[in-house]
């Protein structure tokens, strides 16, 4: 590596963490909590779907997929965050920051991909219900989540790599709780022109690309419903449906609004709080949509906590 692109900057400091030293315990149990009900909420929908035979389904397959992400997600960001809010230690190392900024862009890649293929696995089941089976195999949806995975760690590669060989010379204040992109590029000292355009490129191509597989899916499974003779096959597949489309709507809003725009253009404050939506709020909303909207998972989960209870 050449001189130009040696970091200078050892460290990064969250200068958002320095004006809450009032309510920092406050902050500090709030998040906790939120923390350990995310844990809680995907790990119960991931123990159901694992032990109860009638989900052993593609879109239940799926479900654990999201769920596994939504308590990865999380994870990558919050302990960090305790301990600051315990500690009052404010920094984070260089390669500390790097690798976070990756996990957390893995996971938000992995999420987008994940629900576009769950889209396209309730547009078989309510268009193609006698093809079901067939066309959602286990092998292609075995591939389909290896895909979603695969595909999030290499945009995560892109974006780690290019950010990380800028020049950070100072100021080296994230204005952030968290490494993520577009805090993390706005403090090189070099340009910032190639990062900036493959983060716009990829928000716009891959972002909006899965964006439009869950929305042309969605025309086509809402159409089918309208069409269905019986109310009770439209509630059902309703039920199903509105799950994944509430969590599609959480998700994507905010990830779109947060990588989807120039770094000119981010405002702190607005952001801080988008960012929390989506990386801490949403995972632990995701388990209480789907287990209170759907019927099948709630029974199954109401059996299988009942069974861990009394064995």
């Amino acid at each position: 590596m050449d001189t130009a692109n040696e970091s200078i900057v050892k460290n990064f400091y969250f200068t958002e963490m320095s004006d809450l030293s009032g309510v920092r315990i406050s902050l500090f149990v709030i998040i906790l909590l939120i923390y350990l009900t995310t844990l809680a909420g995907n790990g119960a929908i991931l123990l159901t779907i694992g032990t109860d035979v009638r989900l052993q389904t593609p879109m239940y397959f799926f479900l654990s997929n999201l769920s596994l992400l939504d308590i990865l997600c999380p994870t990558v960001t919050v302990p960090k965050m305790l301990h600051i809010f315990l500690s009052e230690d404010k920094t984070i190392s260089f390669a500390g920051c790097a690798v976070q900024l990756f996990f957390l862009i893995d996971m938000v890649g992995t999420e987008i991909f994940l629900l576009a293929v769950m889209a396209y696995d309730r547009y078989v089941a309510i268009c193609s219900p006698l093809q079901y089976t067939t066309i959602m195999s286990k092998r292609l949806s075995a591939k389909l989540a290896a895909g979603t995975w695969v595909s999030g760690i290499i945009n995560a590669l892109v974006h780690t790599s290019l950010a990380f060989t800028l020049s950070f010379c100072g100021p080296n204040k994230v204005d952030q709780y968290y490494c993520d992109l577009p805090q993390v590029l706005a403090l090189s000292c070099s340009s910032i022109y190639l990062p900036e355009l493959v983060l716009l490129l990829v928000a716009g191509i891959m972002g909006s690309g899965a964006f439009l597989i869950t929305l042309i899916s969605y025309i086509y499974i809402i159409s089918t419903i309208l069409s269905m003779p019986s109310t009770e096959s439209r509630q059902k597949a309703f039920s199903t449906c509105g799950s994944h489309l509430t969590v599609v709507c959480l998700f994507y809003g905010t990830t779109i609004f947060t990588y989807g725009r120039p770094i000119s253009a981010y405002s702190p404050k607005q952001d801080r709080l988008v960012s929390m939506l989506y990386v801490v709020i949403t995972p632990m909303l995701n388990p209480m949509i789907y287990s209170l909207r759907n019927k099948d998972v709630k029974k199954a989960l109401v059996k299988t906590l009942s069974l861990k209870r009394f064995s």
